[in-house]
């Protein structure tokens, strides 16, 4: 009976041991969060033109958008684009009835078609976009801006948000009188870039942020076009919890 008493006192005696060893191993924690952008010229633009024609009869409608699409099409050859950067990639017929009488009997039909233009010289915007027009396109649906080296500024614009978390941890490891130690987690927030508004037919970002920002240069914008490229914003945020050392 001793015996049995002795050992459950010595289970527990192991048991509280374990806890407070567990209590004082547990690490003090910081965490914090670092953001970063970049922003660069674009060297590449996403153009999307929407070719519409309306007529009472449905061959006619489609007749005359076949040849305003063709006449786009043939701006590839114009301003030296290869022609695998052309694409038309949605269409639709639809057809319009008479409201006011009975409502059934068809007063016209619109057909569509969208033209999706990759544009690998961007100087050539400016031309691309007018002489659509004059082709025969009846609306630009957007113009998306996008750069050819996106994976890279993607990897320099994350390293940039890791250094500004651990900036900021130390400025506030400081002001408490400690230092930060080993990193214990990292997640990686909402990151993304912007470049333009695109559009068509058929439709197809907790702790404290530190911020960074850099620019890649200035974007090309020559003699007296209308058209300024801008640039392209590439972003990165990532949580970071550091331990925090005496």
């Amino acid at each position: 009976m001793r015996k049995n008493i002795f050992i459950g006192i010595l289970l527990l005696a192991v048991v509280h041991t374990s806890s407070v060893s567990a209590e004082e191993a547990k690490p003090r924690l910081i965490t914090v969060s670092g953001n970063a952008e970049i922003k660069t010229p674009p060297d590449e633009a996403i153009v999307n033109f929407g070719v519409e024609t309306k007529n009472k009869e449905l061959q006619a409608a489609k007749e005359a958008n076949d040849k305003k699409v063709k006449a786009v099409l043939a701006l590839a050859k114009n301003l030296d684009i290869d022609k695998k950067y052309f694409q038309t990639d949605y269409i639709n017929i639809e057809p319009h009835y008479d409201s006011e009488n009975s409502g059934e009997a068809i007063q016209y039909y619109v057909v569509r078609m969208n033209v999706s233009v990759t544009l690998k010289d961007t100087n050539k915007l400016e031309a691309l976009l007018s002489q659509a027009l004059e082709a025969g396109a009846n609306y630009i649906y957007g113009v998306e801006f996008r750069t050819t080296e996106l994976r890279k500024f993607r990897d320099q614009v994350r390293a940039a948000a890791i250094k500004a978390a651990k900036e900021k941890a130390e400025a506030l490891a400081k002001e408490l009188g400690q230092k930060i130690g080993r990193p214990n987690s990292v997640q990686e927030g909402a990151n993304g870039w912007y470049g333009g508004y695109s559009g068509m037919w058929g439709n197809r970002y907790g702790g404290m942020a530190q911020n960074s920002s850099q620019n890649m240069g200035d974007a090309h914008s020559g003699g007296d076009e209308i058209v300024s490229l801008g640039q392209i914003s590439i972003s990165a945020n990532v949580t970071v919890t550091f331990e925090l050392l005496d």
